[in-house]
């Protein structure tokens, strides 16, 4: 009789060793974005309450606004303007899709599975960045 090979113990994850060979499932990304996202969003609250101030106080303003995408505003360039709006942009969109994910699955309890959390995370995922892509193309005026 063959004794049975020992199973694995993991007490302790070492964040450099374990971590970069862990494969994260999409709804662990999703999680992490959402916080993210929301962090993000928090952080550049200034810069957001500057945007709709800015574009709404008179026309002015409003110009003062559109010249700060294109010219940049001090030593700002505008296209980093544009890229943070960017990222403003991904965040709003990837907290309110994932948001409603998560309302989803807690008012549905046909919706906690195994099966639809994997689904759901990569539907989040991909109209978020879509989404983004979209709207970021007319940020830089493709369209």
């Amino acid at each position: 009789m063959t004794a049975a090979p020992k199973r694995p113990e993991f007490r302790n994850i070492n964040a450099f060793t374990d971590l970069p060979s862990y494969r994260l499932p999409a709804a662990g990304w999703v999680s992490i974005l959402h916080r993210v996202s929301g962090v993000l969003m928090f952080l550049l609250m200034p810069f957001i309450i500057w945007m709709f101030d800015t574009s709404l106080s008179s026309e002015f303003s409003f110009a003062r606004f559109r010249a700060a995408f294109n010219a940049g505003l001090g030593f700002i360039p505008g296209w980093f303007i544009k890229l943070v709006a960017l990222g403003l942009i991904w965040a709003y969109l990837h907290h309110f899709i994932a948001g409603v994910r998560y309302l989803w699955m807690d008012v549905s309890h046909a919706a906690v599975s195994k099966e639809f959390g994997m689904k759901s995370a990569q539907v989040t995922l991909i109209a978020s960045v879509l989404l983004t892509l979209v709207l970021g193309a007319k940020l830089f005026g493709l369209y």
